[in-house]
């Protein structure tokens, strides 16, 4: 799945249009704990999170990260989405919960995070 077919799944919208919609999105994940993050994000995640602020973007961008979405319709302010714009990181906006977003994405068949064993 690419960044275009999940904001078509989860009916998100689009918060940082420079991104490109052709990046694979390779799994799902749902954590608002940064450092918890860092620990288990992967290239390819599309991350859920509630966190709006500056480290959100630098934690997507450290890991390669496809997107960021934010459930609820929280929204980010101004200087978080143009450091975004600068780094490529998609940020998409939705009013659906993370519960909601996580389903979608599981029942299109989108894995979550592979465990490390």
């Amino acid at each position: 799945m690419n960044i275009r077919e999940l904001i078509e799944l989860t009916g998100a919208r689009n918060m940082v249009p420079e991104a490109s919609l052709e990046t694979e999105v390779t799994c799902g994940y749902t954590c608002d704990l940064l450092s918890w993050v860092m620990a288990h994000g992967r290239a390819g995640m599309a991350w859920i999170t509630v966190q709006t602020h500056m480290n959100v973007i630098a934690v997507a961008s450290l890991m390669e990260m496809a997107a960021v979405i934010v459930p609820e319709g929280i929204e980010m302010e101004g200087p978080t989405l143009e450091k975004a714009r600068e780094e490529g990181i998609c940020v998409l906006q939705s009013d659906k919960t993370a519960f909601e977003l996580c389903a979608l994405m599981a029942q299109s068949g989108l894995p979550g995070t592979p465990r490390e064993g």
